[in-house]
Formats: C-alpha cells, sequence, structure tokens
C-alpha cells in the first residue's frame, strides 16, 4: 500500500475530467507536490502545490524531458487516453494505431522511464487507467487498446514488485465527462471515480473496480460467453 500524504504525484492528461478530478483528489489527501501533466499545459488549474508539466505521452522524448522535472516522483497516475472506436476490420487503421499510441505505448513509455524514479525514491505506486471495455469488445479498437493495456498493468505489477512498486488497474463503465455527453446513462462523477483509485492505492488493491458495470462485466468473465455477446449465439442458433 502507498500513501498519499506527503508524497509527490504525477498524472498524466491533467487538463480535464478525470485527470483534472485525479489532481483535486490528491491534492485533498495531502500530496506535497501534484505534477499535472498535459500537452497543453495552458489547460491545468493553478494551485500552490501544483506543478504544471508538458508531457505528450505518446513521445519518447517529451518523457524522458519531463522526467527531468520530477526527480522525486512516488506515485504515476497513468490517466491520458483518447477514443475513436474504429472497427478492427474495416475502420481506419491510421485511426486505431493513433488510439493504441496513446491508450497502451503511451503509458508504457511514460512507466519505462518514471518507474527507476519511483524506485529510487524508495518506491510508491503507478495507476493505470483501463475501463471496463479492457473486458467487453463493443468498443472497437478502443476496447482493443484498454485490453492490451490491461494485460500490460499485469505485466508491470509482476516485475515491479521487487522494486517496492504497487501497480493498481482502474476499471470503469460510463463516466460523467466530455466524452460521455451525448450520452443518456447513468453515470459516476470523475471526483468518485479518483476518490476510489486512490482509496484502492492506499489500501493496497492490485485493481480497482469503480462501479456495478464494471463489477458485473469483471465477474462474467468466469461464465460462458454468450453472456457477454448474445447477438452473436442468437443469430448461430438461427
Amino acid at each position: 500500500m502507498t500513501t498519499i500524504q506527503d508524497r509527490t504525484v504525477l498524472v498524466t492528461g491533467a487538463g480535464r475530467g478525470l485527470g483534472r478530478a485525479f489532481v483535486a483528489e490528491a491534492l485533498a489527501r495531502g500530496a506535497r507536490t501534484v505534477y499535472a501533466s498535459a500537452r497543453d499545459t495552458s489547460t491545468i488549474e493553478e494551485h500552490p502545490r501544483v506543478v504544471p508539466v508538458e508531457l505528450d505521452v505518446t513521445n519518447p522524448e517529451s518523457v524522458y524531458a519531463a522526467a527531468e522535472h520530477v526527480g522525486d516522483l512516488g506515485v504515476l497516475i497513468n490517466n491520458a487516453g483518447i477514443l475513436i472506436g474504429e472497427s478492427p476490420l474495416t475502420g481506419d487503421l491510421d485511426g486505431m494505431r493513433r488510439e493504441l499510441e496513446t491508450n497502451l505505448y503511451g503509458p508504457l513509455n511514460v512507466t519505462r522511464v518514471l518507474a527507476p524514479i519511483i524506485a529510487a525514491n524508495g518506491g510508491g505506486a503507478i495507476l493505470n487507467v483501463h475501463s471496463v471495455l479492457s473486458w467487453l469488445a463493443v468498443g472497437g479498437s478502443y476496447s482493443v487498446s484498454k485490453a492490451a493495456l490491461w494485460s500490460a498493468t499485469n505485466a508491470m505489477r509482476a516485475e515491479l514488485a521487487a522494486q517496492n512498486i504497487q501497480v493498481v488497474g482502474l476499471h470503469l463503465g460510463y463516466m460523467d465527462t466530455d466524452m460521455t455527453s451525448g450520452l443518456d446513462v447513468p453515470k459516476i462523477s470523475a471526483a468518485e471515480v479518483a476518490r476510489l483509485a486512490f482509496d484502492g492505492i492506499e489500501s493496497g488493491a492490485h485493481e480497482v473496480l469503480a462501479d456495478d458495470t464494471s463489477r458485473t462485466v469483471k465477474a462474467a468473465l468466469s461464465g460462458d460467453l454468450d453472456v457477454l455477446y448474445p447477438q452473436p449465439a442468437q443469430q448461430g442458433a438461427a
């Protein structure tokens, strides 16, 4: 488990939505410094304990440049992501590659560079933001990218445990942000997701399931695939 009090925390994609909520929650829990990173740091809200950091997670040079400013890092929140949702069979492959560059290789770029800093500071925690669509392939290429990140997170956890670094995967369904503004469905607030995520870090959890949707789908993984994908099953029976 990793406490946030007096730690330094870096949040990627901190300019809006869940990233902004992570920054606020880290401050509320007494983080000494929060490095709020974004490609455009003008989106970062000013605060005495918040340090804006310019960072493009898809650009290794940008990641190395950011690392020069976060030598005291203890907690990393890999939040930055995009949603394109192309069909894996008929969609634009360039869009799919861009999604993978951000949602999979982005966290890998950042973790490969910053995990050694966390380890050198005695250990800490890394949290990767997944999605219920890591387990449910109805989001096209977005599901592909998040499923890959889920697997990468499990690999990170096994490799970094010996360096005293806790690795946490966060899963959630619909959250009330710009990304879901057009959907008329029940949504969890970004502030609540951030609270639950940090609760997981501080309690030593490996995985945080933030809502009923993620808990239901995770439980269904051990059952018949027809439960998660009823339409192909119905078509096959016709």
